[in-house]
């Protein structure tokens, strides 16, 4: 959670320590469902946010109020196995004083409520970029049947020194087999940001399309600095999001097809978690724009339409028109670009890349083509994920994300070591850039450093290559799952076809458990390719929570990698 500005005094700081460890030391913000306060973890020595979750007593019985307790108790818990680079980390959930109180890490920065406020709206890629990350929070809670229902700018954090985004605040969410918090005859949430459907009488059952009209929303307001269904009476919003012609700022430039992707009022049409993030993904890192809103969204119904037509058909002509909602995650591809590592943006800053992708394009930037195939791990015969994707070629000019760059892992790495890191040559035949004080601890057939706190984990092998190449490997272990290496509790794995050193490759992302004697959710990245008759596999693995980190160090280790051979 980040902080709103709204300290309060001494005498206003709740007295008591929450379950004899997190001393309340300030308030960070106020909601509708409750305050959040910024505390000390007593017994590990961190800050922390704890949030004391606003319940509706009056009027409830006893055995009422017990019961709202019990559910809030429920949902967070639920919410707290998302365990996403981009959903804030639940570290506890307790009671006192008859309330639940909700700990999670302490974001360092600002939401992005807070931003458009002091700094002004947007540039449309950084609002991809935001969005992206966004759209990733949402596939994987989506995945896990929890609905987040209050998508805003408010609930969105943006980390200071790294620009990770983090979505926050599933106080109202929605757990498959349970009643929401909120569910007591009142609406709850941000009507500027509410889908049609969640408005309508039995609203509360509106399914998980509901927070990808609210992304569309924020997208808006991201570029223009507030909602377009901005009014000034609740009446007058709810017009608006029903019934209002709907029309996006023009801000939003490139944006606009996905923008109208989510702003549909039909969710069955709307844009979902997975393709959002692979238009915004690809032109926040690329400047690819989004295809025109005829290649993303599926055209009006056709009422003299010959019901026996083909319905795939619409395919042919150039976009998912004729897919079913089932059909959206299917085979997606991006563009490689010319960007300085598998992982790292052209943009700077720190800025890394967020997204998962599922719909094919194809870019021509500079004269070079390049593509990317990324796939969700299905079990399915990887050969076929290059068949059945519908095709969209970019009509941005070649200057759109500035001036063509080789990659810099397409040749041997020459930049001076950066300052914190050393070149560590390693007696198995390779030399590699780690920050400084990595330990190694071999494992063959692979080799192992470990970060001075045991938190950050890189790990090389080589073997002769493998007739089914590096995607076919990586695709294996991806449908292997849990099996996989002992990847416990494995879960969002993404496998990326692309080229390294101008060689095949391929980039698995995915998130497992953790150690047995370290336990907390991890993200690893791993680059598979084959170079000089060897195949070479490097990987990193860190923390959740310091995953922007954990990408930074990956693209230096892979740009470094030199065998000697």
């Amino acid at each position: 959670m980040a902080s709103d500005g709204g300290w309060i005094t001494a005498s206003q700081i709740p007295r008591d320590v929450v379950a004899g460890r997190y001393r309340i030391t300030g308030r960070l913000g106020r909601g509708g469902m409750g305050t959040v306060w910024r505390a000390t973890d007593e017994l590990l020595d961190r800050q922390v946010a704890v949030k004391e979750m606003h319940l509706p007593e009056y009027g409830l019985s006893e055995h009422e109020s017990s019961t709202q307790r019990d559910r809030a108790l429920r949902e967070a818990r639920s919410v707290a196995r998302i365990q996403h680079p981009h959903v804030v980390v639940v570290y506890d959930v307790v009671q006192q004083d008859g309330r639940p109180w909700i700990v999670m890490e302490l974001v360092d920065g600002r939401s992005l409520a807070a931003v458009l406020s002091e700094d002004g709206p947007l540039p449309p890629r950084e609002a991809a970029r935001i969005g992206a990350a966004v759209a990733g929070a949402l596939r994987a809670a989506h995945d896990r049947e929890i609905q987040h229902r209050d998508v805003k700018p408010a609930n969105v954090l943006i980390e200071q020194r790294t620009g990770r985004v983090v979505l926050t605040d599933f106080g109202i969410a929605r757990i498959p087999g349970s009643a929401t918090i909120s569910e007591t005859g009142a609406f709850v949430g941000s009507p500027e940001y509410t889908a049609p459907e969640r408005m309508m009488p039995g609203g509360g059952s509106a399914g998980p399309e509901s927070d990808l009209w609210s992304l569309g929303a924020l997208l808006c307001a991201a570029v223009d600095g507030h909602s377009p269904f901005h009014r000034e009476s609740i009446g007058e919003i709810v017009h608006a999001v029903a019934i209002d012609d709907i029309r996006p700022p023009s801000a939003v430039g490139a944006l606009l097809p996905v923008v109208h992707g989510l702003l549909d009022r039909d969710p069955a049409r709307r844009m979902a978690a997975a393709e959002a993030m692979t238009v915004l993904t690809a032109y926040a890192e690329y400047g690819i724009e989004p295809p025109t809103p005829q290649l993303v969204r599926r055209p009006e119904p056709d009422l003299g339409a010959d019901p026996g037509a083909d319905p795939g058909a619409a395919a042919d002509v150039g976009g998912p028109a004729g897919r079913t909602p089932a059909d959206r995650a299917g085979t997606p591809q991006l563009p490689t670009g010319g960007g300085p590592g598998p992982l790292a943006t052209r943009r700077g800053r720190g800025r890394r890349r967020a997204g998962i992708a599922v719909l094919t394009v194809l870019a021509v930037a500079a004269g070079a083509t390049a593509a990317v195939l990324v796939t969700r791990g299905s079990g399915g015969d990887p050969a076929a994920a290059t068949t059945g994707a519908p095709v969209v070629r970019s009509t941005a000019p070649a200057t759109t994300a500035g001036p063509a760059k080789p990659p810099a892992s397409s040749a041997p790495h020459t930049a001076p070591v950066p300052a914190g890191s050393t070149r560590v040559e390693d007696p198995k035949g390779f030399s590699v850039v780690l920050p400084a004080g990595y330990v190694r601890d071999p494992e063959p057939p692979r080799t192992y450093y470990w970060s001075a706190d045991r938190g950050f984990r890189f790990g090389e092998r080589e073997q002769k290559p493998d007739p089914r190449g590096p995607y076919g490997v990586m695709h294996d272990q991806d449908v292997a799952g849990p099996s996989a290496n002992g990847y416990k509790g494995y879960r969002d794995g993404v496998i990326t076809r692309t080229t390294h050193r101008g060689q095949e490759a391929a980039l698995w992302e995915f998130t497992y458990d953790g150690f047995p004697n370290k336990p907390g959710a991890r993200r690893t990245f791993d680059l598979c390719w084959t170079q000089d008759g060897r195949m070479y596999d490097l990987w990193l693995s860190a923390p959740i929570a310091r995953v922007e980190q954990a990408r930074a160090i990956f693209d230096e280790a892979v740009a470094s990698f030199r065998p000697h051979r």
